[in-house]
């Protein structure tokens, strides 16, 4: 069940490849299948033949030709730490991470948009919000992080314009890592 307690939008996938939509008794193309989904409609695409699953498939798919399109949202690092994170220890967390994030996200344009629209009659309220959006939004991250790399972690309480412990320790690991790509574009 979605979020409106209706049922998705079911997509048949043929053996000729050709989508279906159940609803309405006709084909379907991708960028329909995207549209149906910015518009809020969960969609799921099984194969006919065998039953399997092929939502998160057809979901790759948009998003490629979306990012071949050069509708770039996702930055060649994010790209690129997305594959690292299918070989090493970031697996176990990271889809849980990404889902919360999104949530996190979501809940946030939520209460921008409040907060823009109570600018509109009062701007000390609307800041007040966004500054406590930001505070509930560093919460959140300390919870998602549960002590990993030290967010979240009691020493968060460095004076302002201080980096804390954490920070400088990624600053070090940062310049180790230029260091070794230096001497790797050597060899």
């Amino acid at each position: 069940m979605t979020e409106t307690g209706t049922q998705p939008l079911l997509i048949k996938r043929y053996a000729s490849r050709r989508l279906y939509n159940t609803e309405t008794s006709d084909y379907v193309t991708l960028e329909e299948i995207a549209r149906f989904i910015r518009e809020g409609r969960e969609v799921r695409i099984i194969d006919l033949k065998s039953g399997d699953d092929l939502t998160r498939q057809y979901l790759l798919q948009i998003i490629a030709e979306h990012e071949s399109r050069g509708e770039n949202l996702l930055p060649v690092s994010v790209l690129t730490d997305l594959v690292r994170s299918y070989t090493d220890q970031a697996h176990a967390f990271l889809p849980d991470f990404l889902q919360a994030s999104f949530d996190m996200m979501r809940e946030n344009q939520s209460r921008f948009m409040e907060g823009v629209q109570q600018t509109i009659s009062t701007p000390i309220t609307a800041m007040q919000g966004i500054e406590e959006m930001q505070r509930r939004q560093r919460e959140a991250m300390a919870r998602m992080m549960g002590g990993w790399m030290g967010v979240g972690s009691e020493d968060d309480t460095q004076p302002e314009g201080q980096p804390d412990a954490t920070a400088r320790e990624l600053e070090a690991i940062k310049a180790q890592l230029a260091e070794l790509q230096s001497k790797l574009s050597k060899l």
